[in-house]
C-alpha cells in the first residue's frame, strides 16, 4: 500500500510541476537548402520537448518539410507533428512521410513513425476540432495519375484513419486552394 502512495506522489508530480511542454526543432548551424529545396550539407535536426526545467530530444537525420503541433491522440497534451523526406522498407523510393510524436512524461516519443498515407503525400497540417476535442490530420495527396485529393484522418488507437475527402480529383491549385482552408 505505502509503495501505490509512492508512486501515485511522483506521477503527480512528473505530470503537474514541469510547467508547460512545447515542442520545437532545433536545426544545425551548417543547414543549407538548394534551389530545390534539398538539404545541401546539413547537421541533424532535433525533435526537442522544453519545459520550464526539462529538456529532452529526438534526433531526426531526415530532411525536414514541415512542422506542427496539435493534440492529435486525444489526451490533453500536444503532440508533435513532423514531415521528413525518407525511403522507407516498403517503399524504397524516396519521399514525404509524417512521423507523430507524443510527450510521455517528459520524454519525446515516437506515436506514429507513417510510410504512406492514402497517396502520394504532398503536404499535411493539423487542424483543430474545437476546444478540448481532438482535431485531425489534413493531408494533400497526388493520385498517380498527377490529380489532387485533400483528405482527413482521425487518430485510431494505432494509426491515422481515414475519415472524408474534401477535394477528390483536382488539380495542384485548387487542392492547395482548399488543403489551406479552415
Amino acid at each position: 500500500m505505502k509503495r501505490r502512495g509512492i508512486w501515485l506522489g511522483a506521477w503527480i508530480w512528473a505530470t503537474g510541476c514541469f510547467g508547460q511542454a512545447v515542442f520545437h526543432l532545433e536545426v544545425g548551424p551548417d543547414s543549407a537548402t538548394t534551389s530545390a529545396g534539398r538539404f545541401a550539407a546539413r547537421k541533424a535536426t532535433q525533435l526537442v520537448l522544453q519545459t520550464d526545467t526539462m529538456r529532452d530530444e529526438w534526433p531526426l537525420p531526415y530532411p525536414v518539410y514541415r512542422f506542427c503541433t496539435g493534440d492529435v491522440d486525444g489526451d490533453g497534451s500536444e503532440d508533435a507533428l513532423v514531415g521528413v523526406v525518407k525511403a522507407t522498407r516498403y517503399y524504397p523510393e524516396e519521399g514525404r512521410r509524417l512521423f507523430i510524436f507524443k510527450n510521455f512524461h517528459g520524454r519525446v516519443r515516437p506515436l506514429w513513425m507513417g510510410s504512406r498515407l492514402g497517396g502520394i503525400l504532398h503536404d499535411f497540417r493539423f487542424v483543430s476540432s474545437g476546444e478540448g476535442t481532438t482535431g485531425v490530420v489534413r493531408s494533400l495527396e497526388a493520385t498517380t495519375d498527377q490529380r489532387f485529393v485533400v483528405a482527413e484522418y482521425r487518430w485510431d488507437h494505432f494509426g491515422l484513419a481515414f475519415v472524408r475527402f474534401l477535394a477528390k480529383n483536382v488539380d495542384a491549385e485548387e487542392g492547395r486552394r482548399i488543403f489551406e482552408q479552415d
